[in-house]
Formats: structure tokens, C-alpha cells, sequence
């Protein structure tokens, strides 16, 4: 058996799954929003490193997600185990060089889509400074207008408390998550600039998560970090 498959629901149900319940007494509402079936990419906000992990230890499906593509290319048993563990975990190798790699990620993540699997993505790009929801970047959208892949909006909360930026290791504390419902956007660039029609649907990815979060939106890009998003 592959051993990356074995992990995952090691990690799911034994090992990473019962501590984070235990540390972050998550609340979870909406889970029946999410299909149990076909494909589907699950939109949130971006508060913490962390996020990345609450979304597939919290939805039953396996769940993929983008990670950085330096954490499956470090050297020695060091960097073996970790591109293993982040393998394991659902995340796909991102080049954020732009350019083609961008197209190459939007590419592997289409894929998996088409294999009729569970897509979580940050709309943002990248954690909030704040605490307030940020413009969304198009990505999302060309990727549930490309595959017909319903979208499901979802609002984590907390998770910035636990562990605020730079902290590397979350503290106890209580995360939320609130789960809306599928948003189906195929057919929406048919006669429609396709750029036009993937930005009017990131915006309405983004007013749905605003709604379940209840976050101050800000119009504009959030900024980069240098550090991990």
C-alpha cells in the first residue's frame, strides 16, 4: 500500500485529528453542506497557518490543499519526512514564482477536481494581517468555472487566536467553523469575458464567506508575508 495513503487517515483519526479536538474544541456547523460524494472545492478565509489543517481534519472527506513548494524539496531525512508528511496530508507542491507555475498549480488542482475529489483553497492568497477578510484573487473562480465543480463557502474562526502570526506552535484555545451552502457557478463565463466573469464570481465566493464570518471586508489584496502563508 502506498504508505502516504495509510498516513492520511493516521494522521485524520489517531493521531493529529483527536489532539486538535482536544487543544481547540472546535465548533463545526454545516457539515451537511458538504457533498459525499463528487467533486467540490471548499473557499475560506485565511487567518493562521494553521487553517490549512483544521479544513481536512474537520471535514470528513479527504481534502487537498496548495502548500509551498519548498516544503517538498528540502534536503536530507529532514526534508524527506516533511515532503512525506505534507504529501500524506493532502497538499499539492505550489511554485509561487508566478508565470507558468501558477498555471501548473491551477493545472494539479484541476485534477484533482476532475478525479472527483475534495479542493480547499484560500481565496485570499495568503493570511490576513488583521483579523479582516481581504479581496479574493481569481483563482477559485476559473478553477469551479473550468471543472463545473460546486463551490462551498466556509468561515473558520479563531484560529488567529490560537496562533497569531509568527507563533509557530498553536496554544489551546476554541476555533470555529461555519460551513455554507454549494454555489454553483458552470456556464457563467459563456458569453462573458472570461477575466470579467472570474472576478464577479471571486466576489461573490467572497461577500457568501463574509456572510458566514462576519469579518470587515477590505477591497483591496491583502499583503504578502515572507514568511509561511
Amino acid at each position: 500500500m502506498d504508505p502516504e495513503r495509510l498516513i492520511y487517515p493516521l494522521m485524520k483519526h489517531v493521531v493529529m485529528g483527536p489532539a486538535m479536538r482536544l487543544a481547540f474544541l472546535p465548533s463545526v456547523s454545516g457539515l451537511r453542506h458538504v457533498p459525499r460524494i463528487g467533486p467540490v472545492i471548499l473557499a475560506a478565509n485565511h487567518l493562521a497557518f494553521l487553517d490549512s489543517f483544521v479544513l481536512p481534519l474537520m471535514v470528513p472527506r479527504r481534502v487537498h490543499f496548495l502548500g509551498k513548494h519548498e516544503y517538498f524539496t528540502g534536503a536530507g531525512m529532514r526534508g524527506r519526512v516533511t515532503a512525506t508528511f505534507f504529501r500524506s496530508v493532502g497538499a499539492i507542491a505550489v511554485d509561487r514564482s508566478g508565470g507558468r507555475a501558477a498555471f501548473d498549480a491551477l493545472d494539479t488542482s484541476a485534477a484533482v477536481l476532475e478525479d472527483g475529489g475534495v479542493f480547499a483553497i484560500h481565496p485570499e492568497g495568503t493570511r490576513s494581517p488583521d483579523g479582516r477578510l481581504y479581496r479574493g484573487r481569481t483563482g477559485v473562480a476559473r478553477l469551479a468555472m473550468r471543472t463545473g465543480a460546486p463551490v462551498v463557502p466556509v468561515a473558520i474562526a479563531g484560529t488567529d487566536k490560537v496562533q497569531p502570526r509568527g507563533q509557530a506552535v498553536p496554544r489551546p484555545g476554541r476555533i470555529g467553523l461555519r460551513i455554507g451552502a454549494p454555489m454553483d457557478f458552470r456556464d457563467r463565463d459563456k458569453g462573458v469575458p472570461r477575466g470579467r466573469a472570474a472576478r464577479q464570481v471571486t466576489d461573490e465566493i467572497m461577500e457568501a464567506i463574509q456572510e458566514l464570518s462576519g469579518q470587515e471586508y477590505v477591497d483591496d489584496y491583502a499583503p504578502m508575508p515572507a514568511g509561511p502563508r
